[in-house]
């Protein structure tokens, strides 16, 4: 039987800046296509050689653009037959019928009762998870604006300032995020908070009536479970697999219309959602007139590629909710972050931040907006992400061969990864000896939603971070740990 020929492409229209961008004017341009159906599935795109051609650009330029076109899941190749378009129609499964879900109602309530371990304090140590490699943070320059502005402060900046944080640094937010994430947003749209947690909390707050249910990822984030459950949601939990949330098992909670996730880099799996379930959550939340929360706690850390497009750049609806933080780019203590609102909500979370806490603390707003401004933020970033590489690839290196734990999975972004362990049992066993020799390790088992009820079939795994100390340091627990392991 002969193959089905490609279908046509028209790629006329396309038009690039060259005084912007080249690579992601035509990734977006491409990506545009394809959404909007104008590149239909299964359609064959020009060669690289041939494209650059048509448009007068460099190959290189072409297939850059190409590669965060696959790493995004848009286009697929097929080996010496050329780049195809992705046929996302067939990828998505049929709607699935509502059906009832139980409620969580007990580890609801241990939620409510009992707050959540404090994360752990002093300096940090291989494996903490959630902790950049903050030693590399230029504090000389950062205590040199800092110095700065409070020489001389506007007299305008010491009086009671705009509840959505400081316009300068709101500004500057919306052009970073257009720039390097593809999030076209407006500054009115920003929010400045005291980190992701409150800007998790403010969502909690605003979208959540008692008694209303709330999907979150499982395992998951516990920390924002928390903050839904203290406004009075009923929490459920839905599965993760390797192509992230599973939008089939949303789709079936009846009465669900709000969903907390972390697309780029879930947490704590760190498995990335596939574009098909991308376009089905926001579909899903179309159809149910509901919200998405994406946390992006670590979007900037890509380690092929440059990041992924955000959740909330696919979004033609108003459904998204976008939450970004400093934190794990500058470090923890910090505490600044961000909101990216749909337009239509931006006031009112403004005034709930005022009644709350009125504004964030200024000077710091103030002062990264300088360390933006001036450059250092954006050069910052690329040495964290080049610092997050070298200490990922020492425990890449490093890692033993542990009798009933999987090799390390490949680890494309974030912070951490999480390797498969045989049984919940050997997980708490693998936790408790590396603990005991004083090396700090998460298992999964204590980022599910019932906590301590988990059942032993539950996906057993451990949770690692490898950015928060240098390569040396890594080496030296790992040596611990195959003497803890008994390797």
């Amino acid at each position: 039987m002969s193959a089905t020929p490609p279908l046509p492409v028209d790629l006329s229209g396309i038009r690039l800046d060259p005084g912007q961008g080249l690579a992601r004017q035509l990734y977006q341009a491409l990506r545009e296509r394809i959404l909007d159906g104008r590149l239909a599935g299964r359609a064959r795109l020009p060669a690289s050689r041939d494209l650059a051609a048509l448009l007068g650009i460099s190959r290189n330029t072409v297939t850059r653009a190409f590669d965060q076109l696959y790493a995004e899941g848009y286009v697929e190749g097929r080996v010496g037959d050329g780049t195809y378009v992705a046929d996302l129609a067939t990828e998505r499964p049929a709607p699935q019928p509502l059906a009832s879900v139980s409620a969580p109602s007990a580890a609801l309530r241990r939620l409510q009762a009992h707050h959540l371990p404090a994360p752990l304090s002093g300096p940090p140590r291989a494996f903490r998870i959630g902790v950049p490699a903050f030693d590399l943070f230029p504090f000389e320059t950062w205590a040199r604006l800092q110095a700065r502005f409070w020489r001389r402060p506007s007299a305008a900046r010491l009086g009671y300032g705009d509840p959505a944080g400081d316009p300068a640094l709101r500004e500057l937010v919306a052009a970073y995020l257009r720039s390097s994430r593809g999030l076209n947003c407006d500054p009115a749209q920003v929010v400045i908070t005291c980190g992701a947690q409150q800007a998790i909390s403010l969502c909690a707050q605003l979208l959540v009536q008692p008694g209303e249910r709330v999907a979150v990822e499982n395992p998951g984030y516990r920390a924002a479970g928390h903050a839904f459950a203290v406004a009075g949601a009923e929490l459920c939990g839905v599965a993760v697999d390797d192509d992230g949330l599973d939008t089939a098992e949303l789709a079936a909670i009846a009465d669900c219309r709000l969903a907390y996730v972390t697309p780029s880099h879930q947490y704590p799996t760190g498995v990335t959602l596939s574009l098909a379930r991308r376009l089905e959550l926001l579909e899903w939340a179309e159809r149910r007139d509901g919200w998405i929360v994406e946390d992006d706690y670590d979007g900037e850390y890509r380690y092929s590629g440059v990041p992924l497009a955000p959740l909330a750049a696919l979004d033609r609806q108003g459904r998204v909710l976008y939450v970004g933080t400093f934190c794990k780019i500058a470090f923890p203590a910090l505490r600044l972050g961000y909101l990216v609102l749909p337009p239509a909500l931006a006031e009112a979370f403004a005034r709930r931040q005022a009644l709350d806490m009125r504004h964030s603390e200024i000077g710091t707003q103030a002062v990264m907006a300088e360390f933006i401004a001036a450059g250092h933020f954006q050069r910052h970033v690329r040495r964290m992400r080049q610092a997050a590489r070298a200490r990922r690839d020492a425990l890449l290196r490093g890692w033993p061969e542990v009798p009933g734990c999987a090799p390390l999975p490949a680890v494309e972004a974030g912070l951490h990864l999480c390797v498969p362990v045989a049984s919940r049992a050997r997980e708490r066993e693998l936790v408790a000896a590396a603990r005991g020799a004083g090396v700090e390790m998460n298992g999964l088992g204590e980022y599910w939603l019932q906590g301590e009820a988990t059942p032993e079939t539950a996906r057993a795994g451990l949770v690692l971070g490898f950015a928060a100390v240098p390569e040396a340091q890594i080496a030296e627990a790992l040596r611990t740990l195959r003497r803890a392991w008994k390797l």
